[in-house]
């Protein structure tokens, strides 16, 4: 969604819709700002005049009124329909998004599909998932399973929730089981290593399906907060329009936005690239290089995702969208952020070796640098930041000599 506030008029897109013109005019607002007795900004009686507090008072009237109206039109068949979700992966988002869809129905099945059989016994006695979320009571309607064919039997949707570089021996070991009109929706973030190729090639390719139903989750949203039912929102991407809103159906609460987007490509690049420069994010704060240079660093890492993004057919709206800008700002500024803590800890002077052994989550940032650059190498791209997060991490560079190199760049012309 994107939205821009004018001083009387609200430009607000969702689904194609606007919100009903305001009656006030832009006249009326300058016939406000413009009176001899309109406070400077700075001084203490810098509040709003009753004639300004009536034109935002209208706006948000005007917006709540044309909020409800379209919730009350929202469909719900497809939730109605459901009866059987399966989540392929134990993990932290998988275990929470399967408690989201299980808490959306009492009556829905959600099958989440695990390796460890401890974490399967913790799901299914204690409604926990004693390894991630041990504090956090699941619903009763979530049943874990080490069986691939009893998870996948008779499910209407699929969550997949294995990290990009086990994904396809995964599901080439389950391909046997998966109905060809099951919809796949990938929650995977990255670029398989050796391929290059994303979560919407990988799926196919290895269920030996080319029409297989894709959809792509993506948006800054960190499990715990899921867990903890905090506002979020996210974006599913597809190429069946039709897909993508019942996804959309299927997902959206009261605490969870899903908007809904064409743009695979986008949505997808954009979730890889991102857990990459976010290990650079964590690399300037782990030097204590300070905010300024944070702010540079992201914001290049920022127009570099764009740069080759676009070179692979995507929009630059998606980019500074949710999946793109949305979740950049979420994996680089937030401590909960396992790829930007893997930077943190390689700018405090940390060897890779010993930050990956003592970790229990995936950091898909890591695989994923190499597999960046040779995608960008393929596009003719440079990328200054990313390929130096990959040369770090292939231990061919240190953050200090980066850092040197970085700042010893040409001068250029912002496009």
């Amino acid at each position: 969604m994107a939205a821009s506030l004018q001083p009387a008029c609200l430009d607000l897109h969702f689904a194609g819709k606007h919100p009903p013109p305001l009656k006030h005019t832009n006249a009326t607002f300058l016939r406000c700002v413009s009176s001899p007795n309109f406070p400077e900004p700075d001084s203490p009686d810098a509040n709003l005049t009753k004639d300004q507090r009536k034109v935002v008072r209208i706006a948000w009237e005007k917006i709540v009124r044309w909020s409800r109206s379209l919730r009350a039109k929202a469909k719900t068949d497809v939730l109605e329909r459901t009866r059987k979700v399966v989540v392929l992966g134990g993990g932290s988002f998988g275990t929470a998004m399967a408690a989201h869809v299980a808490g959306r129905k009492e009556g829905l099945e959600v099958n989440m599909l695990v390796r460890d059989s401890f974490v399967c016994e913790s799901i299914n006695k204690n409604h926990r998932n004693c390894k991630y979320f041990p504090e956090h009571k699941l619903p009763e309607n979530v049943i874990a399973t080490t069986d691939a064919k009893a998870a996948l039997l008779d499910a209407d949707y699929c969550l997949h929730a294995v990290p990009v570089q086990f994904s396809s021996l995964f599901l080439e070991g389950i391909s046997d089981y998966v109905d060809p009109g099951l919809p796949f929706i990938s929650l995977s973030k990255g670029l398989e290593l050796n391929t290059l190729r994303m979560m919407s090639q990988i799926i196919p390719t290895a269920l030996k399906n080319p029409r297989q139903p894709f959809v792509a989750l993506s948006g800054p949203s960190f499990a715990l907060e899921l867990m903890n039912n905090l506002p979020t929102a996210m974006v599913v991407a597809s190429k069946d329009k039709k897909l993508a809103n019942a996804v959309q159906q299927l997902l959206a609460s009261s605490y969870l936005r899903i908007n809904t987007s064409s743009d695979v490509t986008g949505v997808e690049i954009a979730g890889a690239l991102k857990n990459v420069l976010a290990i650079a994010a964590g690399i300037v704060d782990g030097m204590q290089l300070g905010n300024n240079s944070m702010a540079a660093l992201v914001s290049q890492g920022c127009s570099e995702i764009r740069w080759l993004a676009t070179k692979m057919g995507a929009k630059p709206t998606t980019i500074t969208g949710l999946s793109g800008t949305g979740d950049i700002m979420l994996t680089c500024f937030v401590n909960l952020s396992r790829n930007r803590t893997v930077g943190v800890r390689l700018g405090s002077g940390e060897t890779l070796d010993e930050i990956l052994s003592s970790m229990n989550q995936v950091a898909e940032g890591v695989a994923t640098a190499g597999a960046v650059i040779a995608l960008a190498q393929k596009y003719n791209v440079k990328l200054p930041v990313l390929t130096a997060v990959a040369k770090i991490i292939d231990n061919e560079l240190t953050p200090t000599k980066a850092v040197l190199e970085l700042m010893s760049l040409p001068q250029v012309e912002e496009v």
